[in-house]
């Protein structure tokens, strides 16, 4: 007779996993604009659900929790009953046996601390905070706030050009942002529900591609104000062509020898083709604007200068220095910031480093160009230092898939500790810390020495990619505030004590996004014309298809073709292939049309001008 026997998984238990599934992409593709105190007590419910009802603090302090948010959703709740909550969930936090109670407590506790206000809403004026102005996700979570919705369906219908027109709208760089956009928009799409989200970008760099030239709405007539535009970047050039399209006359100062800023001279060739970023800078100078090369500010002009000048100044000098190591030695020949390292490349002046070993000190995008450009540069060995893991580098996953696949060695939990430099000051190596992970502190693990000794690297070339710095030392002394290496401009741009001055993009929020840095011009160009005494509104007349009711039924993905990673490697062509019109019009269908049902259309709706 047997003993044991091999258990199957029962019907129940198959179709519980699928519900959890089912749970996980839903939390995914979570919209923005949803009531937090009504989804702590969704969340509630289901931690109360978890419990095995051993301990008193999970069976009766969740329940006791839970009840008290329904009084302040229910509008029976006084501020007395808070600190009620607060006691209760640090109550059950301190005394319940296992992290199901625990976790769930911690989750009241915080969000009665994060977002008091909207608790306090409830109970006050018996509503939320949260708003619905702009309800379809992709559009909430796009800094720009691309119609995408719109424009994936006018891709849908083959309407190329319509869908260029429709995303210069709020993007004067469609071309570009189809090869680099870190798509933020992709993160909550609804589509997340049933399978995955839209491929987005896909379909934009599908539409630049496709759409040939594209024409500028004409501009309005002329203002007679001048506008002067410090930084030839994504942000001011977005900028200008926004003022132009509003009838000022704007002149862009650029100290380098070509527009584009970091696009081109920090993004390397085989992610953004260098002619199709001019396609995009091409039209923005198609409208007017006028540049100046080789200036710049606090050496071939002052602020002041400029303030005397024109009507209005706007500061987008974006992040152009580096951050250093810190460590003795780091003047040494072979020693290179990112930065440089990238603006030489983006210069036409290749390094040759054939046969040579190459580190790279950094986790995030741009030490992914590094490595994938030293490759290509003829390096016989590439390797990545990281004092973290790889689940922390703050690159985007396919950036460093795409390094691995290139041959890139990847060395986690390694800590730069010292440089090995010779008696002619050459680099010859450098020594890492062994690090281990630790305590999580504000939701990323830290980390701390393990002890062991340190390890040597031999390297020919050791590049720094640790951040980027921001020149404010002019600006500082012309009397912009300047908080933490930032240039401290308020929300909109602006400054107290010194009317007609605007500053925005990566200077004043850091280093972040192409798209990040548009969304700061948008908000610039529309402030400094009203500054100005105008009211010109940015529109665009073109009609978006009405959407199809058949039922979208689970389809895959289309992601775009990648050249093989041994042809790829040998040159700085594209590496991404574009998708076919089938493809695009395949993957534009599965979009669920949030801006045409529920709450996109009763709520909120589409913009149609700024």
């Amino acid at each position: 007779m047997s003993r044991l026997e091999i258990v199957s998984p029962k019907k129940a238990k198959i179709v519980m996993e699928g519900l959890y599934k089912d749970l996980e992409r839903r939390i995914e593709s979570s919209p923005p604009g949803l009531c937090p105190v009504d989804m702590a007590r969704a969340f509630l419910e289901l931690c109360h659900a978890q419990t095995c009802g051993k301990c008193v603090p999970c069976r009766i302090g969740l329940g006791q929790l839970n009840h008290l948010i329904k009084d302040v959703l229910d509008g029976k709740a006084t501020m007395k009953t808070l600190d009620i909550m607060e006691e209760t969930a640090l109550s059950v936090m301190e005394s319940a046996d296992c992290a199901i109670g625990y976790e769930a407590a911690n989750m009241v506790y915080k969000g009665l601390i994060g977002y008091r206000d909207d608790y306090i809403e409830h109970i006050t004026h018996g509503r939320c905070t949260c708003t619905y102005a702009n309800p379809v996700p992709c559009v909430s979570l796009c800094p720009a706030h691309v119609d995408i919705p719109g424009y994936v369906a006018l891709v849908g219908e083959g309407r190329y050009e319509d869908a260029i027109r429709l995303i210069r709208k709020d993007n004067p760089f469609p071309t570009t942002c189809g090869f680099i956009c870190e798509h933020p928009c992709e993160a909550r799409c609804r589509r997340n529900m049933i399978d995955a989200p839209i491929n987005i970008r896909g379909l934009k760099r599908m539409a630049a591609d496709y759409a040939g030239i594209v024409p500028n709405p004409p501009c309005a007539p002329s203002t007679g104000k001048k506008v002067a535009i410090l930084g030839g970047g994504p942000g001011g050039l977005s900028a200008a062509y926004y003022l132009q399209l509003m009838g000022h006359q704007t002149t862009v100062y650029e100290m380098l020898p070509e527009l584009g800023g970091m696009l081109r001279y920090g993004i390397p060739n085989y992610r953004l083709p260098k002619d199709r970023l001019d396609d995009d800078i091409r039209n923005i100078l198609n409208t007017g604007v006028e540049v100046k090369h080789g200036l710049k500010i606090g050496q071939d002009m002052t602020l002041q200068e400029l303030r005397d000048q024109y009507d209005a100044v706007l500061i987008t000098i974006g992040a152009s220095t580096d951050k250093k190591l810190g460590l003795e030695g780091e003047d040494a020949e072979g020693i290179l910031s990112a930065v440089e390292f990238l603006r030489c490349v983006g210069s036409h002046h290749l390094m040759d480093l054939t046969g040579k070993e190459v580190a790279v000190v950094g986790g995030g995008n741009v030490s992914m160009d590094v490595v994938r450009t030293a490759k290509r540069l003829g390096a016989k060995k590439v390797s990545i230092l990281y004092r973290r893991r790889v689940a922390d580098m703050t690159a985007l996953p396919a950036e460093i898939e795409g390094a691995v696949a290139e041959g890139v060695e990847i060395h986690t939990l390694k800590a730069p500790a010292a440089l090995d430099v010779d008696e002619n000051n050459r680099l010859k190596g450098i020594y890492v810390t062994p690090q281990m992970i630790s305590a999580i502190k504000d939701g990323r693990a830290s980390i701390k020495a393990t002890g062991e000794e340190d390890i040597y690297v031999p390297c020919d070339v050791l590049v720094v990619a640790v951040g980027q710095d921001i020149e404010t030392k002019h600006f500082e002394e012309a009397g912009i505030p300047v908080k933490r290496g930032k240039i401290a401009a308020t929300s909109t741009g602006t400054f107290e004590n010194m009317p007609g001055v605007f500053a925005g993009g990566d200077c004043a929020s850091g280093p972040a996004s192409v798209i990040k840095a548009i969304a700061a011009a948008k908000v610039a160009a529309a402030n400094i014309d009203e500054y100005l005494g105008y009211h010109h509104e940015i529109s665009c007349d073109v009609d978006i298809p009405e959407p199809s009711l058949e039922d979208r039924k689970p389809c895959g993905r289309v992601e775009l073709v990648e050249r093989d990673a041994c042809e790829r490697v040998c040159d700085f062509e594209g590496v991404e292939e574009c998708m076919t019109e089938k493809e695009a019009k395949q993957e534009a269908s599965r979009c669920l049309r949030c801006d045409h049902f529920g709450f996109g259309i009763f709520k909120g709706g589409r913009e149609k001008i700024w």
